[in-house]
């Protein structure tokens, strides 16, 4: 395999770009927690709050794609410097923000700076590190990927506890300005700048595309199929990105090679990402509402219920990367160990949730769940990345991300309109139902679908091959 490109330290580089990606990340479910205060202050329903989130994630789903490009442009520390400064802004702004508006303003802006940093932390990373050292360095970042957007309600659960929701915002501005004025000095250019031109319209296409998809799924949560505001942009989005792919597909410099899916188990990987980063933003956002809402516990402990969980990722991700190391590359194995945890604690929510669950069991289901992703992520991504060639890694890192961006806001707005969808049902059977059963009944419904997706996981897992050699 081909020698690493040589900086100054690696080891830190790849920490400034961690902890800008870990704090975007993590801004992605931090308001989970804090919706129903959100809702209260401004007055907006469930489904327009959660636009907070799958707002966020839309912009990361169509900033994403264009970091092939933008990596051919810039340099290394412009990205990034530009990343953290983009998001720094959009911290404050909805630190300080007076009205939903503006604080959903603050948001896209934070996620546009977040766009840009994540692509970038992939495919630094595989340059600067030797192949026999990626999966220790990829099980941490896989670590990044999967323990931020989980582990934001939990922070964001003391947080708003101890002081309000507007803080979350000022912690993470400061974490910003100390990346900015310690880190940015350290970013050695990794990528080689060839300035290809600018398509505009694939820009055009790929922004109509998952725009208009993202937008369709989350209008569901309020609007029947039928409704215009449903199916005009997801067939406007559907067509948009079939348009996309084939004006790529017959590009010499496509914004985004596709190429990269010709490699069955780079696209396999890809999948099981997609699917796994669904389940962990689904469940991500629908159990904050049902612990605060349902079992009608305080955003402290809510967040502490849901830390056992976060720990036993944080725990195993680098050593499931020392394992694949060890293992010499082979993912198998451990994908489909992982896989039937995830399915055994996406089984549990879905067979035991309602307004009497004890808490002990929401635990343990959620440790099971995370149990299992830590086994399913790592491996999964640094097998598909590790079947490319170099040249493909900026491609292939792009295609990757745009895809686990999408899976995140696809995951919330799905999980939220089947959490409306069951609460409507429940209703509709049980007139003098409580608000409290209610929620859990919705939750639970919602529940199914994810335990559905964890299901196909396992299956993806049965067709992952192991390398012939390394």
């Amino acid at each position: 395999m081909e020698a690493q490109i040589k900086v100054r330290s690696p080891k830190l580089m790849a920490f400034v770009l961690m902890a800008g990606a870990f704090i975007g990340l993590f801004s992605e479910t931090a308001l989970n927690m804090a919706l129903t205060n959100i809702m209260d202050e401004f007055s907006v329903t469930a489904p327009i709050a959660q636009w907070l989130t799958t707002g966020y994630l839309l912009v990361l789903a169509i900033l994403v794609p264009i970091s092939a490009f933008l990596v051919r442009w810039f340099t290394t520390r412009q990205l990034v410097v530009a990343g953290l400064i983009l998001s720094l802004i959009g911290a404050l702004l909805a630190a300080l923000s007076p009205n939903f508006t503006i604080l959903l303003l603050g948001r896209i802006v934070q996620a546009i700076g977040t766009g840009i940093i994540i692509p970038v932390m992939n495919i630094v990373v595989l340059m600067i590190f030797p192949v026999n050292k990626r999966g220790v360095v990829m099980g941490v970042m896989g670590l990044v990927i999967t323990t931020a957007p989980a582990i934001g309600p939990t922070i964001a659960g003391f947080i708003i506890s101890a002081l309000s929701w507007n803080w979350i915002f000022w912690i993470v501005a400061l974490f910003y300005v100390v990346l900015l004025v310690f880190g940015s000095s350290k970013m050695d250019n990794t990528s080689e700048i060839t300035k290809p031109g600018i398509d505009i319209l694939s820009i055009l296409l790929s922004t109509i595309g998952f725009g208009g998809v993202i937008y369709a799924l989350s209008m569901m949560a309020e609007n029947a199929l039928t409704s215009a505001v449903v199916w005009v942009p997801a067939v406007v989005g559907i067509v948009a990105l079939i348009l996309f792919s084939v004006r790529q597909m017959k590009m010499e410099q496509p914004m985004i090679n596709l190429r990269v899916f010709k490699i069955p188990m780079f696209t396999l990987g890809t999948i099981i990402m997609f699917l796994g980063i669904l389940t962990i933003l689904a469940a991500g956002i629908l159990l904050p509402i049902y612990l605060k809402g349902a079992l009608l516990v305080t955003a402290a402990v809510a967040g502490l219920i849901l830390l056992p969980g976060n720990a036993v990722n944080v725990i195993l991700a680098p050593i499931v990367g020392g394992l694949f190391d060890k293992s010499g590359g082979r993912a198998k194995g451990l994908v489909m160990f992982g896989a039937i945890f995830v399915v055994i604690g996406a089984l549990i929510f879905a067979l035991t949730l309602s307004a009497t669950t004890p808490k002990w069991l929401v635990i343990v289901a959620f440790i099971i769940f995370f149990f299992g992703i830590s086994f399913v992520m790592m491996p999964s991504q640094t097998n598909a990345m590790n079947n490319l060639p170099r040249e493909f890694y900026a491609d292939g890192a792009a295609a990757m991300n745009t895809l686990n961006q999408v899976a995140g806001a696809a995951g919330t707005a799905i999980a939220i309109t089947l959490f409306t969808a069951g609460q409507k049902s429940f209703m509709a059977e049980n007139p003098t139902g409580s608000v409290t059963e209610m929620l859990a009944a919705g939750t639970q419904h919602a529940f199914v679908f994810i335990a559905g997706i964890a299901v196909l996981i396992f299956i993806a897992s049965l067709l992952v091959k192991n390398p012939k050699k390394q």
